[in-house]
């Protein structure tokens, strides 16, 4: 066994390029593990991590080539692979049809009809290319994060007084007029409407609404801050204006993470006064989790929600060896409901890095801005939270651990074959929930089976799954 790294200056590709590189040269013949990445300070944790000796100049503007055979003959063809995939993530198809791509985002509205915008650009750079959508009038989805605030209450406002939507700024999901943007469920059309100031809240109660046969016509996510005081729900409000007017809507929900407290008044005072009931399913201190809300939801509908508890609960064999709780999340806002429900329990239940390997509970949400720095998103690439997943099993405190999985386009293809190999190597129970809907690409069933054929126990509510973990730890009540 033999480990080289090395470091390419100026070599750039973005972080979804450099996962599948990184995939392709894991599977090349003699290599035991492999990473190429930018050398950004958290890809340098996760390097170390694994093992590897980077070196001390490394720098945000390098790229990190880092492989592990099990061949040191094998090194020459494992770099010429790397080589190979790289060109390969950077080739453009030829032929007649190819046309040079637009340099603009104003550019490329000129050929573009009345189609909405997604902008999926660094953050501090992603305010120019929206702002070019909202001024020519059009309704426009920033995918990006890291995008500052004020940019984004800059935004707001002109999109405000020109009439349009912006969804984001870190938007990550959204459904308009049935077709799906971002991380979105496949679900089917039907009599609700959704704002969402909350990607996998809103993904949460699209999986319990279709688990229970009822559809969306619309989710327009809004982006997580724009309940907050500095945004003042500023496309919150456009937003259920559009679904207000939209006919086939019978009822809207609006979901958020914990809003400003004078935001959310205001947000209810203007929903009263549409035409279209509104159910506000907002999370925070002394409010229903999301499945409550969606209980709320079908009850209004005259619809009852499906039994969402695992076949049989009592067959996790694992011992709980450890008093703590130890949640890693892929979903901000599943992140913040366990975060919440535990808390009222446990009392204190930290949600930094630090606190999943402290001496108290933690709930960590690993798509946080602050670990998707140069690096995709754990719905797509789940090396981080796998890497502190083992760090956490082997920690002799943990007693539980508590896990998300979402499915849906743009998701991981396959989380739980990934999660499995992990779950393996776990000794202590593991609560997992899955959100997903039975039409995701991903196979809703065979998600839940790989999951509990690893030994977790699989749950469809992520508010079912912590009360359970809680129930194992000895805290439930």
């Amino acid at each position: 066994m033999s480990s080289h790294v090395e470091l390419r200056p100026g070599a750039y590709a973005d972080s979804v390029t450099l996962l599948q590189v990184s995939r392709t040269v894991a599977g090349l013949p003699g290599v035991a593990a492999a990473q190429v990445a930018m050398a950004t300070p958290l890809n340098i944790e996760v390097l170390e991590g694994m093992g590897f000796a980077v070196p001390a100049e490394a720098g945000v503007n390098d790229l990190v080539v880092a492989v592990r055979l099990d061949d040191p003959a094998a090194l020459d063809a494992v770099l010429a692979g790397v080589d190979r995939a790289l060109d390969d993530s950077s080739r453009r198809p030829t032929g007649a049809a190819e046309v040079a791509p637009h340099r603009t985002t104003a550019a490329a509205l000129r050929d573009a009809g009345d189609a909405l915008v997604l902008v999926s650009v660094p953050g501090p750079s992603a305010v120019v290319e929206a702002m070019d959508a909202v001024e020519a009038g059009r309704d426009v989805m920033v995918f990006s994060d890291h995008v500052p605030v004020e940019h984004e209450v800059a935004l707001k406002r002109a999109a405000e007084a020109a009439g349009v939507l912006v969804m984001g700024p870190d938007c990550g999901t959204a459904i308009v007029d049935g077709v799906g943007l971002g991380f979105a469920n496949v679900v089917s059309p039907g009599p609700v409407g959704i704002v969402a100031a909350s990607g996998t809240g809103c993904q949460q109660l699209l999986a319990l609404l279709d688990h229970a046969g009822v559809g969306v016509t619309s989710a327009l996510g809004v982006g997580g801050r724009d309940l907050t005081a500095e945004v003042g729900g500023l496309a919150t409000r456009e937003a259920l204006r559009r679904l207000d007017a939209d006919d086939r809507v019978e009822l809207i929900v609006v979901v958020s993470k914990p809003p400003a407290p004078e935001v959310a008044t205001a947000i209810e005072e203007y929903a009263a006064g549409l035409a279209t009931p509104v159910e506000l399913a907002l999370l925070g201190p002394g409010r229903p989790d999301l499945t409550a809300a969606a209980e709320r939801v079908l009850r209004r509908l005259s619809r009852a929600l499906p039994d969402l508890s695992p076949a049989d609960p009592s067959e996790t064999s694992r011992r709980v060896g450890g008093e703590l709780l130890r949640g890693l999340f892929v979903g901000g806002t599943l992140a913040g409901e366990a975060r919440q429900i535990a808390a009222e329990t446990l009392g204190v239940v930290g949600s930094a890095l630090a606190d999943l390997h402290g001496e108290g509970h933690g709930v960590v949400d690993f798509g946080d801005d602050a670990y998707t720095s140069g690096r995709a998103h754990p719905m797509i690439d789940p090396t981080l939270r796998l890497e502190h997943l083992a760090r956490a099993a082997a920690d002799p405190h943990t007693g539980v651990i508590l896990l998300d999985v979402v499915l849906g386009h743009g998701a991981e293809p396959d989380p739980a074959a990934l999660l499995a190999t992990a779950l393996a190597e776990v000794s202590q129970p593991v609560v997992a929930c899955v959100v997903g809907t039975a039409q995701d690409p991903q196979d809703l069933d065979r998600q839940v089976r790989l999951l509990a054929e690893a030994g977790a126990e699989v749950h469809l509510s992520n508010a079912g799954a912590t009360r359970r973990a809680l129930e194992i730890l000895g805290a439930g009540r």
